[in-house]
């Protein structure tokens, strides 16, 4: 599956891209606020393409102008979703490299994602969550519609084996196409 903006394209991550994943998620700033370690080597970033973003929904943010890997964002299914959700709802997580930040770029693949599984998928609801104190994935989530809908405040992290607080944000069928069509769907 390969979905498109009018600046990027996403798609599914190749090992030729471990190089440029290591380049972005090798920085402290960006896996430790999205909940995982940074990267230590090209051969961990090829490990992670071969495992854990190999699954379906799983997505490399590319710019269209050189289709480098500049981030991931995944719309994670049901039971796999690390939410207990059902099979007609999807966690959307995501992270970008620090030289994109503030560039519109996150929201724009959100939407685009969010379209996705409302649209193609029929998805239910769409959850996402962020962790205390990562106040750029907030911003995100809200400017794409997402509302708080609870707060864990024992959130257990396998990656960095840590207890965070996390916020959880919901965005619905229904406010989504009322918000981008006008009208409940049914």
């Amino acid at each position: 599956m390969i979905l498109e903006t009018e600046r990027l394209i996403l798609r599914p991550f190749m090992e030729t891209d471990a190089m440029d994943l290591y380049n972005y998620a090798k920085d402290d700033r960006v896996g430790p606020i999205a909940g995982w370690p940074p990267h230590k080597s090209i051969a961990e970033s090829r490990e992670v393409i071969n495992t854990i973003f190999s699954q379906a929904g799983v997505f490399a943010i590319t710019l269209k102008e050189d289709d480098i890997a500049i981030g991931m964002i995944a719309l994670i299914l049901g039971k796999k979703s690390n939410f207990r959700i059902t099979e007609s709802e999807g966690e959307i997580s995501y992270w970008l490299g620090v030289p994109f930040w503030g560039k519109g770029i996150m929201p724009e693949a959100i939407r685009i994602v969010v379209r996705y599984g409302f649209e193609d998928l029929r998805l239910i609801n769409i959850w996402s969550g962020y962790y205390e104190g990562n106040a750029k994935s907030q911003i995100a989530q809200e400017k794409c519609g997402f509302r708080h809908h609870h707060i864990e405040e024992q959130s257990h992290n396998t990656f960095l084996n840590e207890v965070r607080r996390e916020n959880i944000s919901r965005l619905t069928r229904d406010e989504w196409t009322m918000a981008n069509y006008g009208k409940v769907s049914f």
